[in-house]
């Protein structure tokens, strides 16, 4: 057994309520995490077009080798499965979350859980080590996610919470990790979450609505064993190495922001707290998922959405009427309390958003609201306030109302409606690919739209976003000068972007000749998919850290990669690959995940945007570096659209640099062949669906 793997992969069928082993050895070659979540699917699910919520999908909760060890910032738990939120397709998809559910799964001996089938009733997972035990989950059902992880906390560690208590013939003082679903979940919402402590949600894709269909509200990992590495004192060496030249040091920062409110520069110096985005009115204190230096996020005094952050505790703000946001300095604990309740129900906080702003457009157009050719009896009278907000929250997770329809995800209502169509096409519903909520502005922004739709969903990666356009952003919001210039930042990146170093127009975001349509962003958007694939999403980097590429606490301001990243998994398993090493394997698991798609029906003609996105122009100012007139600058973006043609021939450019057909966007032979999947292949071509 390699060193990082405990060897063992756990796999539960609910309909027969047994217990299965899985040898991790037979899989190890994928790396972890999203690889061999793909893998897995790839085997054991043989009828890849159904719905997420059919008894037959398959889950994969997969660790990595380097969680539960020193990595920094490399803990995160990859899900995987057919998601229903998709639309209209439900497609093959992923989500992940932090917290200390991957480290648990290791001391408990397995690398990762594989569900498959449905429960006759609600159930419940209790692993303790060696021991599974399928438990009654009737008298947890109903109970929001607080609430069912307070209890399951107490039936697995009695009333010696915090206290040593024996397991085995070992001890420990942990609480069990749980993963559970909510209200939301229950119901079967395609905008359930997932959730594991204070707020640490695998949110995308529905998974939690999986979950409901499944009959399955929780699974409870308690572990006492450990992670045996390759290189203890070269995985020490790296942890101090990376401690001294990259983390935030709190008693004496390298570089202190020249604003005041912490949390607006905090995602680029990685200040303890920063990814709660807005200050609270309470004490609190930083937080983190287990393994990770940053702490972004928070502990409040009154409990109040503790570990929420970014999205959670965002839109509770973003959407406060006039009046309220006038009251801002006195509304902490109460915007926590919209927060805390979201995460309770378990709802995906981007689609209520998006929900909330269409649903106040519509009514303002007066298609919507009390007797209107949409029927909803929401408060829209008080829209903006608390009350409107825990209104619209609980007619999602309970289904009351308007609420089934919003349940559905707002595509999905949208279409109910009879007004997608209309309204992805003037900008009103401003979901952009696949039925999910535009992320970054997906007309400039175009690393985050470009790979959404070559993926399956929002890909809510932030490599190239924090560089890029964090730093002008809020350098502009506040008036003074960016920490480095649109010429600084891209010659820094395009040094670290292996195998495609030297080509600074990978960074070009004008519409010029080396720009969003060029074959330098084809290279953009290969590099960022394979990197994920591999890096992130299978060896549980966190995406918000990793890939790090400009670093304002190290002393040149060069970032860890590509160093980092190897050198920490090589410490831990022993294995010596390279960084490019990394980026095929993303090339692999990359190709595998295409495939899927394709049997599901994946064809070049489906990869276009919404409407909106080629015919209406952007509207409010979104900094990025452009190459014009032979210089670098950061641009507002204002006015851009997609120039459909343009977008098209660079689909084009972007095929033949993956090795896939122009026509049809499928993967050739050849290609499959070079990276190992000839069987991919072959199957491939039993369903006539193999690029020429």
């Amino acid at each position: 057994m390699t060193s990082g793997y405990a060897g063992k992969i756990l796999r539960l069928d609910l309909t027969k309520r047994s217990v299965s082993i899985i040898d991790t050895g037979q899989y190890e070659q994928w790396g972890g995490g999203h690889g061999i979540g793909s893998a897995i699917f790839w085997d054991l699910c043989k009828d890849k077009t159904m719905s997420g919520f059919d008894p037959r999908n398959v889950v994969t909760i997969m660790s990595s080798p380097l969680a539960g060890t020193l990595s920094p910032s490399a803990g995160r738990c990859e899900v995987q499965g057919i998601g229903p939120q998709g639309y209209p397709t439900e497609w093959f998809t992923r989500s992940n979350f932090g917290g200390r559910f991957a480290a648990q799964l290791k001391y408990a001996g397995y690398d990762g859980i594989v569900i498959e089938g449905r429960a006759d009733a609600p159930v419940w997972v209790n692993v303790v080590n060696d021991q599974i035990t399928f438990e009654d989950a009737s008298s947890l059902w109903g109970l929001d996610t607080k609430e069912t992880q307070q209890e399951i906390w107490r039936r697995v560690t009695g009333d010696r919470l915090h206290e040593w208590r024996e397991v085995g013939i070992t001890h420990t003082t942990q609480k069990p990790a749980v993963l559970c679903i909510g209200p939301a979940g229950e119901n079967l919402s395609r905008i359930a979450v997932l959730m594991h402590d204070g707020a640490n949600a695998a949110g995308q894709g529905g998974f939690g609505g999986v979950f409901g269909a499944k009959n399955l509200k929780a699974i409870s990992v308690l572990g006492t064993g450990g992670v045996r590495v390759a290189n203890a004192q070269a995985l020490i060496e790296a942890w101090l190495w990376h401690r001294g030249n990259f983390e935030y040091n709190v008693d004496a920062p390298r570089h202190r922001s020249p604003i005041a409110n912490a949390p607006t520069y905090g995602p680029i110096n990685n200040m303890p707290g920063s990814q709660t985005l807005v200050q609270v009115t309470e004490a609190s204190r930083p937080q983190a998922c287990q393994g990770c230096w940053a702490a972004c996020r928070r502990r409040t005094v009154s409990s109040l959405a503790n570990e929420s952050h970014c999205m959670s505790l965002a839109w509770p703000l973003y959407t406060l009427s006039s009046a309220e946001k006038s009251r801002v300095s006195t509304l902490g604990s109460s915007r926590l309390h919209v927060a805390d309740q979201l995460d309770r129900y378990g709802l995906n906080s981007f689609e209520l958003l998006a929900g909330d702003f269409y649903l106040i457009t519509l009514y303002g157009m007066g298609v919507l609201g009390p007797g209107k050719t949409i029927e909803c009896d929401l408060p829209f009278e008080k829209w903006g306030t608390l009350e409107f907000k825990e209104a619209f929250m609980r007619m999602i997770a309970r289904r009351e109302g308007i609420g089934n329809d919003l349940a559905e995800g707002i595509a999905r209502a949208a279409e109910r409606w009879g007004r997608f169509k209309e309204d992805s096409g003037t900008g009103v519903l401003t979901h952009a690919f696949w039925g999910y909520f535009q992320h970054m502005e997906p007309r400039a922004e175009v690393d985050f739209s470009y790979g959404s739709l070559m993926g399956e969903r929002d890909i809510n990666e932030h490599s190239f976003s924090r560089p890029l356009h964090v730093i002008p952003d809020q350098a502009k919001l506040f008036g003074i000068e960016p920490v480095v210039s649109a010429e600084g930042i891209v010659k820094i990146i395009s040094t670290k972007v292996l195998p495609y170093e030297g080509d600074p127009f990978m960074f070009d975001h004008g519409e010029g000749p080396t720009g969003i349509y060029s074959a330098s962003r084809a290279k953009t958007i290969a590099w960022h998919r394979h990197y994920t694939r591999f890096w992130s999403q299978s060896l549980g980097y966190c995406d918000f850290l990793w890939p790090n590429f400009f670093n304002i606490n190290a002393p040149d301001t060069l970032g860890a990669t590509p160093e980092g990243e190897p050198k920490f998994f090589n410490a831990v398993t022993g294995k010596g690959i390279s960084f490019v090493d990394g980026m095929e394997a993303g090339r692999k698991i990359w190709n595998l995940d295409r495939a899927i798609w394709i049997l599901q029906g994946r064809h070049r003609d489906m990869e276009v945007f919404s409407e909106y996105v080629y015919t209406q122009p952007v509207s409010r100012p979104w900094y990025l570096p452009i190459y014009e007139n032979g210089e670098w600058k950061y641009s507002d973006c204002i006015g851009r659209i997609l120039d459909r043609a343009r977008f098209e021939e660079w689909k084009t450019r972007y095929y033949e640099l993956e090795g896939w057909d122009i026509n049809s966007g499928w993967p050739t032979r050849s290609t499959l062949e070079e990276l190992g999947l000839g069987k991919v292949a072959d199957e491939l071509q039993r369903k006539e669906k193999l690029g020429g």
